[in-house]
């Protein structure tokens, strides 16, 4: 069975401040290793003067491209708990990020470890994660009628709504999983007393939001 993949649903950023020293996460979607490299390349940019801008990136939906450096902080205590952060939440195509503008006070190896660590997990936490999923844009068209009951069935499974056609019927165009496509086709059938007639426009990815436990 292939394994789910996971991603950001967008490009975010958080900050936190350990004894005084600034970590700022920035995590980003990625296409390739030059789109990655191009963002690393922006954060340094437009932190000038801060001391480290430490990375981990990890690249298709295996992770078959993983790369991390710890930009002058002590081996092994930035890029690879960035790094570590990424791979256990399941996300791929995905590059972060932390830029640290120093206070003053030595951490050491464990605290630094923590705070690499921490400031994207606390990123990640803060943007949540997506899921690609195989759909199927299904148009199922009803009277007028039937719009209010069917639109709280869609509500209730979760259903998107990807556009409304108003005409001389309403004409709803909804994304479901391509698995449970025959049993909705039913579900709505019986839900509407046989008023309602379908068609299947195809299979597309679509982006599904991922509860948090």
């Amino acid at each position: 069975m292939t394994k789910p993949y996971y991603t950001i649903p967008k490009n975010t950023v958080s900050e936190q401040t350990i004894k005084k020293s600034r970590f700022i996460a920035h995590l980003f979607r990625i296409s390739d290793e030059a789109d990655a490299q191009a963002k690393i390349a922006q954060v340094r940019a437009d932190n000038p003067k801060a001391n480290h801008n430490c990375f981990a990136y990890v690249l298709g939906a295996d992770d078959h491209i993983q790369r991390m450096s710890d930009d002058g902080e002590p081996v092994g205590t930035a890029g690879s708990p960035i790094l570590e952060v990424l791979k256990t939440n399941e996300i791929h195509d995905v590059l972060a990020v932390v830029t640290r503008y120093f206070g003053g006070i030595k951490l050491g190896a464990g605290g630094l470890i923590r705070a690499y660590s921490g400031a994207p997990a606390l990123a990640i936490e803060s943007v949540g994660k997506v899921q690609r999923v195989q759909q199927t844009k299904l148009a199922v068209t009803i009277d007028y009628r039937n719009v209010d009951a069917l639109n709280y069935y869609l509500t209730q499974q979760n259903m998107v709504t990807l556009d409304t056609d108003y005409g001389v019927q309403v004409t709803l165009t909804i994304a479901i999983d391509s698995a449970t496509l025959a049993a909705t086709q039913t579900a709505i059938t019986n839900l509407l007393s046989g008023q309602a007639s379908f068609e299947d426009q195809g299979e597309q990815f679509n982006e599904v939001p991922v509860q948090s436990n």
